[in-house]
């Protein structure tokens, strides 16, 4: 399926192979500012599992994370030998079916050299040839946990948000990588899609899987693809039982629910 390298293509981008991809689509998450609940790395987790991605390429977080933030972990192989695991951007790609391939990148919020850091994700996305980029986002916002989560976003496909059910987003103000590197990406003249769950900022549990349900919908609808959710929706519903008996032990926190639904009502 394609020509293995192992060489190296700078100082911290490396790719393992390089597959002939068709119409090939990124989707792509980061931990951290980005990630509320994380549930935009795990929409792309459940996605790479789903669809049974392999490796294909990492970008090293050497030169882009704090490593006093962000730690690289320790295991212990089957030996028993001691392995240090160090942060990256990984990349991963599979099939979609007849509609072509996915390619996945799942990595940390770059604390440091975003610019560097964007011109080496960008150039791994056209290595790949991809030509349609999904990014991925949640934030946390004054809203009800037990309602569907609403997704908003970008698109320079015009009509794009509409057909999917997606609201356009009004933001302004601090960004994160999400929105850098959309704005790469588009100056590469690439198609960019930017799906960002609304979560409450009063339910801090993490993973929340009801976030990460709705940017799979959402993506499902985007990209035409058939997937199976029972797993997904079944860790959504659990989690809303969870918070909903959370807030129902909790009389502070159940009546600024009823405050919110009463702010709900009256728009």
């Amino acid at each position: 399926m394609g020509r293995a390298t192992l060489a190296p293509v700078s100082d911290a981008l490396r790719v393992f192979v390089e597959p002939t991809l068709s119409d090939a689509v990124l989707v792509a998450s980061f931990e951290g500012w980005n990630d509320a609940g994380e549930s935009a790395s795990g929409a792309v987790t459940y996605l790479e599992r789903a669809i049974g991605s392999a490796p294909l390429a990492e970008i090293d977080g050497e030169d882009f994370l704090d490593l006093t933030v962000c730690r690289p972990s320790m295991r212990l192989d089957d030996d028993g030998q001691r392995i240090i695991q160090w942060p990256v951007t990984r990349f991963s790609y599979g099939s979609r079916g007849t509609a072509g391939e996915l390619v996945f990148a799942r990595g940390i919020e770059p604390h440091l050299q975003w610019r560097r850091y964007c011109d080496l994700f960008t150039g791994m996305v056209r290595r790949a040839g991809v030509r349609r980029v999904v990014l991925l986002g949640a934030y946390v916002a004054d809203v009800v946990y037990s309602r569907p989560v609403s997704v908003t976003g970008f698109a320079s496909k015009k009509g794009l948000l509409e057909e999917i059910g997606v609201s356009e987003s009004g933001y302004e103000g601090p960004t994160g990588i999400v929105s850098v590197l959309a704005n790469e990406l588009l100056a590469e003249g690439l198609e960019v899609v930017s799906l960002w769950a609304g979560l409450p900022h009063y339910i801090s549990a993490c993973p929340n899987p009801r976030g990460s349900l709705a940017l799979v919908d959402k993506l499902i609808a985007c990209l035409e693809l058939e997937l199976e959710l029972d797993a997904l929706q079944r860790d959504a519903l659990e989690f809303e039982e969870r918070i909903s008996a959370l807030v129902s032990s909790d009389p502070e926190l159940e009546e600024y629910v009823k405050q919110l639904k009463r702010r709900e009502f009256a728009q």
